[in-house]
């Protein structure tokens, strides 16, 4: 759904592109003087520094912005395909920009003030609240300038890491754009070819918007503008607030969606994400939080983890494709997302760049979002692996940031999953981030292996069934009931035998401190559980204690639950809820420490395999040089 969407008129925009033409013609800015000197040293690099200081000082400076973007290709008077672009999408962008600040203008008390300070100039608190509306008004104009060269520019290549943000001038819209044209035109000049110059242009634009957050808090009035959602239907460009740093834009959804029905197996799995996906329409867009984020039991990292083929990818189509039929009835936007490793760049810092993008997209808080991490451990690596590339590790630590770090802020409408053949290869910290853990662990059951041939195979045959009662396992309820009932006892060894030590210490767990004592035991067997690891059995007995069924009737018309206000939503789900037992205690915990010890074993097991294979070559070399010792062979 589309909140307060504008549009932004091309008639707006079109009585602007003069004042943008002449300012990528030519204007001329005030800048801070440095105390270098313009002629170059004889025979070096370096210029003359003066030891008089002239801080304060300032100077005019000329620029011509087509003319440094031609100076590219000094020996060609004509533009490139590319330096067209470049010079074309930057008049669109000032004209946009004041055309933005325009619409601000209107949404505010600062139109009417301007029509007025031109008959008289303003004073007093008028005057006062005249310049904080217009110096709000340029920071829109720069943010607008900005946000449109990042959607629009798109660059290949290394990614510019020396680009500076430029000399903000907040005066007046124009005034801020021509330091912004002046700061293009310093951030261009000297690229070697176009692909440098559309990667210099674009880090101009990400660096420019980086500023202009960090100095947000300096201004009054933009409160008008943070749910403001403009979008120019001609070029596509979009403005959503400032909540974060506009994208590029975004293709519609393309995937082969799969019901529930079409998975055999995982039901656990399978039963918590229909309830995710419910739980993200509860998400509440002009409260821009959720009821279960607030109640407890939200799910915003999780992990699953399996062997190849046991149906990690139809798990994610299950999700995405109920949680976009949900969206499309409400009229809600619905952005899925996966990362995977062609966003692995060799560039510094651009795999980072590209995944911090990810996550941002994801957190949208004007979509439901969802994303992915498909094969994780390859896209992210161990802290500790030397063998892993700079990129990977950039990726591990965004990803630790966003998912649990000090500006993490959950709002209860995304969530993010991440999926692993080889979870043991994930580093240690990242995994406990994620907080849930679903063993997808395919088909098990005799009647599991007949439901999914007959699935499969379809109806083109005359086979007949024989002696089973098909999909019967499958019925999700009954299915969910019995895979929990066993998590009442470990299913890893190595848990097995601290809860067996445990039962013959304490006895069966009565109370908080016999749980408390539980844990601890399994601390000591396992030095990764740590007290991340107890909030997220916390969380997960929380989310069992709203282990509510949301009546499917809720979601068969958007006016029954999904429109509802904020404090509707709460007070029906509340009506559902009902408390935790130690059973679904016990359970939770003996899941989460289950996946811990499955973990380990399996990291455990695949350093003993490398072991045995290095000893055996070791063997296998001795033999065949003794062989060419007694051949004569040997020249060692």
């Amino acid at each position: 759904m589309d909140i307060g969407l504008t549009s932004l008129d091309e008639d707006d925009v079109k009585k602007h592109l003069t004042t943008a033409q002449s300012l990528i013609t030519r204007c001329v800015v005030l800048e801070a003087d440095d105390n270098e000197s313009a002629t170059e040293i004889a025979g070096t690099r370096r210029r003359f520094v003066s030891t008089v200081s002239r801080a304060g000082s300032r100077k005019t400076n000329k620029v011509e912005l087509i003319k440094a973007i031609s100076a590219v290709t000094a020996g060609d008077t004509m533009l490139s395909i590319a330096q067209h672009a470049l010079v074309y999408k930057s008049r669109r962008a000032l004209a946009v920009a004041l055309a933005v600040s325009d619409v601000f203008s209107r949404q505010t008390s600062l139109e009417s003030l301007s029509a007025r300070n031109v008959a008289s100039p303003l004073s007093g608190d008028e005057g006062a609240q005249y310049r904080s509306l217009l110096e709000a008004s340029s920071y829109v104009a720069a943010f607008s300038f900005s946000a449109y060269l990042l959607q629009m520019i798109e660059a290949a290549g290394e990614p510019a890491n020396d680009v500076e943000e430029p000399e903000f001038d907040f005066d007046s819209p124009q005034d801020i754009l021509k330091s912004m044209v002046a700061g293009l035109d310093r951030a261009i000049k000297g690229s070697a070819d176009d692909v440098v110059l559309l990667s210099r242009a674009r880090a101009f634009a990400r660096a420019s918007l980086d500023g202009l957050l960090q100095r947000k808090s300096r201004f009054t009035g933009l409160g008008s503008f943070e749910n403001t959602h403009l979008k120019s239907e001609t070029d596509g460009f979009e403005l959503i607030g400032f909540d974060v740093a506009p994208s590029a834009k975004r293709k519609p959804l393309v995937m082969t969606f799969k019901k529930p029905n079409e998975i055999i197996g995982n039901h656990i799995a399978k039963y918590q994400a229909i309830k995710l996906a419910k739980m993200l329409m509860a998400y509440d867009f002009d409260r821009q939080m959720n009821p279960f984020v607030e109640l407890g039991g939200f799910l915003f990292t999780f992990i699953g983890d399996g062997a190849p083929g046991t149906g990690k990818t139809i798990l994610i189509q299950m999700i995405a494709g109920i949680i976009n039929d949900y969206c499309q009835m409400a009229g809600y936007g619905f952005h899925y997302e996966n990362f995977g490793v062609d966003q692995i760049s060799s560039y510094q810092g651009k795999s980072g760049q590209n995944c911090k993008q990810f996550v941002d997209n994801v957190l949208s808080t004007r979509t439901i979002g969802f994303g992915t991490v498909d094969d994780i451990d390859q896209v992210a690596a161990k802290r500790s692996d030397d063998r892993a590339s700079a990129g990977q590790q950039e990726v591990t630590a965004v990803l630790m940031e966003s998912f649990a770090g000090a500006t993490t802020v959950i709002r209860g409408n995304c969530s993010f999953g991440m999926f692993s053949n080889y979870p043991e290869n994930v580093d240690d910290a990242l995994r406990q981030r994620a907080g849930a853990r679903w063993l997808v662990d395919g088909p098990q059951t005799r009647d599991d292996y007949i439901d999914i041939f007959a699935l499969l195979a379809g109806k083109n045959h005359s086979i007949p069934l024989g002696e089973h009662d098909l999909y019967k396992a499958q019925v999700i309820q009954k299915a969910v009931s019995e895979a929990y009932a066993d998590y009442s006892k470990p299913q890893e060894d190595g848990l097995r035998k601290v809860y067996d030590r445990f039962l013959n210490e304490c006895g069966e767990p009565q109370d908080i401190a016999d749980v408390g004592a539980y844990l601890h035991m399994i601390k000591l067997a396992e030095p990764r559980f740590t007290g991340r690891a107890i909030k997220n059995i916390t969380d997960a007995i929380k989310m069992r204690a709203m282990d509510i069924e949301l009546p499917d009737e809720w979601f068969e018309a958007p006016e029954a639950f999904m429109h509802k206000d904020y404090d509707e939503k709460k007070s029906m789900i509340e009506e559902l809820r009902g408390p935790f037992t130690m059973d679904m205690v016990m359970q939770e915990i003996n899941r989460y420490a289950d996946s811990e010890f499955r973990y380990t074993d399996k990291s455990d097991q695949a350093g003993v395999e490398a072991m045995i294979r290095n000893e055996r070559l070791r063997e296998r070399a001795a033999r065949e040089i003794t062989e060419l010792k007694q051949k004569g062979l040997w020249a060692g």
